[in-house]
């Protein structure tokens, strides 16, 4: 579960740098530095998982599902969680898609709370 609870944060923390376009490598140190405190991460292997999701299709809702599995009783970790996607997003200029992705996203992650 470990592996597929990092590359499910992984996978939300790009997604922020890859809806916005970003410049891959003037986010990559911050998503590195995320990626390394939450997951023990060399920063090569971080990067190297950025680059390939900016790149590559994925599907955000059942990398959101294995995240609210992983998490469902733990609000503390789901708010580090939220904690460092506003990391991505406040590292760059905020748009409003940037709001109503993070509103989307956090509703969808506590709504766990809510069924039990």
């Amino acid at each position: 579960m470990d592996k597929r609870i990092k590359e499910s944060v992984g996978t939300l923390l790009a997604h922020i740098i890859k809806i916005d376009n970003r410049d891959v490598e003037k986010e990559a140190p911050l998503f590195c530095k995320l990626m390394g405190e939450s997951f023990d991460c060399s920063t090569e292997e971080a990067k190297g998982f950025l680059t390939r999701l900016v790149h590559s299709d994925y599907d955000l809702e059942e990398h959101l599902d294995i995240i609210n599995d992983a998490l469902c009783n733990d609000r503390l970790s789901k708010m580090h969680v939220m904690e460092q996607l506003n990391h991505i997003i406040y590292s760059d200029k905020i748009t409003e898609q940037d709001y109503k992705e993070f509103e989307r996203i956090k509703d969808r992650l506590f709504t766990c709370d809510v069924k039990k």
